[in-house]
Formats: C-alpha cells, structure tokens, sequence
C-alpha cells in the first residue's frame, strides 16, 4: 500500500484503505450514501481517522445502516447507543441518525431515490477538481452551501456545509485527490 504520491491525508492503513478504495469514487447506492452521510455526522468536529477506527463499531451498532430500522429506533434503543464505547456517544449526533433516516426516506419517496435527489444538484456530472496541495482543497463550496440548505430544510441535522463538503467527496461528486495522486479520476 505504499504510494508517495498518494493524497498526503491518507496516512494511516485505514486511511490509505478508505482513500484507494472509496474516497472520490462516484456512488449511486442509498445504502452507502446513507453510510456516509451519518458518518460525516459524526465526524464533526473529530478526526476522519477517528470514524474510520470505529467505522465497524458503527456498522454494528446501527444494524449496518439500515435507515429503515434506524428511522424506528426507540429509547431503548437510542439509550444503548450512548452506552456503546464502540461508537462516539454524542447523544445530539446519536438522536439526528433517527432524524436523518426518516428524511432520508423522504427524500426517496418524492425523488425516487435519495442518489437521484443529490446528484439531481450537478445533473448527474462529477466534480474533478485539480488541486496541486491540500492546502489549496476547500472546507466548502458554493454546491456545499446549498445542499447544505436543502437538507436543513428538508429536517437534516447535522449537515453543515463543511459536513456536506466532505460527503460530497465521500461519495464522489466531488473528486479532490490531489493532481499528482494515482487515484485522480478514478
């Protein structure tokens, strides 16, 4: 897994994993998206690292993303998630997964799919940017103000227009690897 070329955050053999095998790579799939977007959630304020260290813990603790089963979770369950060590136990992320999944399923019903209604905001058509240094890679854009908006008012939380940023890269809307990176338009 060695690459020197590779985007200078991928440091870390979950890093590199994730940076080689999902970060920038388009993604049509609800289930995956829907991974992604309670994880960026998570991650605010923390390390990506952090999310991916615990990314298993997670796929455990909320039935592998299921938004259909998370959308119905009860107390008791939201109660054994706060005690879960396994997973960060911020109760205002851990409560908006419920939110985000019945959202979620909102969006599917009036879009047809939740993939059709985020990439509906670029008609379908990736981003490549060209960046030459990390430095140069924005925390926001104009595209993640605005989705950021949409989904506020659609019910999201958690969905500042840094977290959408980083989900718009997660799932490949937006492809910032690094010019010199070998997984540039992948």
């Amino acid at each position: 897994m060695e690459n020197n070329n590779r985007c200078g955050w991928a440091k870390g053999e979950k890093d590199i994993l994730y940076h080689d095998t999902e970060w920038g790579v388009p993604s049509h799939d609800d289930g995956y998206i829907f991974e992604m977007l309670i994880l960026e959630g998570f991650q605010a304020g923390l390390s990506w690292n952090t999310i991916l260290q615990k990314r298993e813990n997670f796929r455990k603790a909320f039935d592998d993303f299921d938004y259909k089963k998370i959308a119905e979770y009860d107390e008791n369950k939201l109660n054994e998630l706060l005690q879960n060590e396994g997973i960060i136990r911020n109760r205002l992320k851990i409560y908006s997964a419920v939110t985000n999944a019945i959202a979620f399923m909102k969006v599917q019903k009036e879009f047809g799919s939740f993939s059709d209604y985020i990439w509906n905001f670029t008609d379908n058509k990736r981003i490549i940017n060209n960046w030459k240094t990390l430095s140069e890679v924005p925390a926001t854009s104009e595209l993640s103000d605005k989705i950021s908006k949409d989904l506020k008012k659609r019910g999201f939380k958690f969905v500042g227009s840094t977290i959408i940023y980083s989900f718009l890269q997660a799932i490949g809307i937006i492809d910032d690897h690094l010019v010199s990176c070998p997984y540039k338009n992948k």
